[in-house]
């Protein structure tokens, strides 16, 4: 009896109508709760730095006269190409995300444009490692001109500061490390593990504009 005519066909049976209603209702997707909670710990990520950058900005406002001595000695231009290798890798992450979006998780030809997650996420590898690298040299170095970790004001600020985020880009290594064998483990690459490659994406490019605000403020900064 609650049924109007444009709902029941001749034969007593349901018309397009009611199924047109029903396909057109919303549905509510939920966020997901990795990627959610990938965001958070940034956030907590975000206050640690601001943290550091804070202790960076108050021992140099106390002698700046040393800081002007001690930033003498560093090799902008090697610095400045270790900084372009880190940004090349977050270009490079993105592509691997690219690939992981669509569900592609290894080549189909040897063209980058072919290329799935895992071999973009390899050259990503190669590239922070490349930056982790460059950065213990520089530490060599400096330590070989008497700044170190003990030496002075800036020696700690320096190193606390830069330290720090090596630590977080070794991290994010790892976790490169982990998302690609885990990409060699399953059967069938899915959304699953297009989520882990996407959420360390996010740690990735979060280290990445972290150093490029060290870099400004130790390198640039006058």
């Amino acid at each position: 009896m609650g049924k109007t005519c444009a709902d029941i066909g001749h034969n007593g049976g349901v018309t397009s109508t009611s199924i047109t209603h029903a396909a057109t209702t919303p549905i509510v997707n939920r966020p997901n709760s990795v990627a959610v909670g990938t965001i958070v710990w940034l956030g907590s990520e975000v206050m640690f730095f601001a943290g550091l950058f804070a202790i960076y900005f108050t021992l140099r406002s106390t002698s700046p006269e040393l800081w002007a001595f001690e930033t003498a000695k560093h090799n902008f231009p090697y610095a400045l190409t270790n900084t372009l290798i880190l940004v090349a890798s977050s270009v490079t992450c993105q592509f691997g995300v690219f690939a992981a979006e669509r569900l592609q998780s290894r080549s189909t030809g040897w063209k980058p444009s072919q290329w799935g997650m895992v071999e973009w996420f390899i050259l990503t590898y190669a590239l922070g490692a490349i930056f982790v690298s460059g950065q213990i040299f520089e530490y060599a170095t400096l330590v070989s001109e008497h700044v170190s970790l003990s030496s002075n004001a800036y020696g700690s600020a320096f190193y606390l500061t830069t330290g720090f985020h090596g630590i977080h880009v070794t991290g994010g290594l790892i976790a490169f490390l982990l998302v690609i064998g885990r990409a060699f483990a399953v059967k069938h690459f899915g959304h699953r593990e297009a989520t882990s490659a996407i959420v360390v994406s996010y740690y990735w490019h979060f280290v990445d504009v972290v150093w490029i605000g060290l870099f400004l403020v130790i390198y640039v900064l006058k």
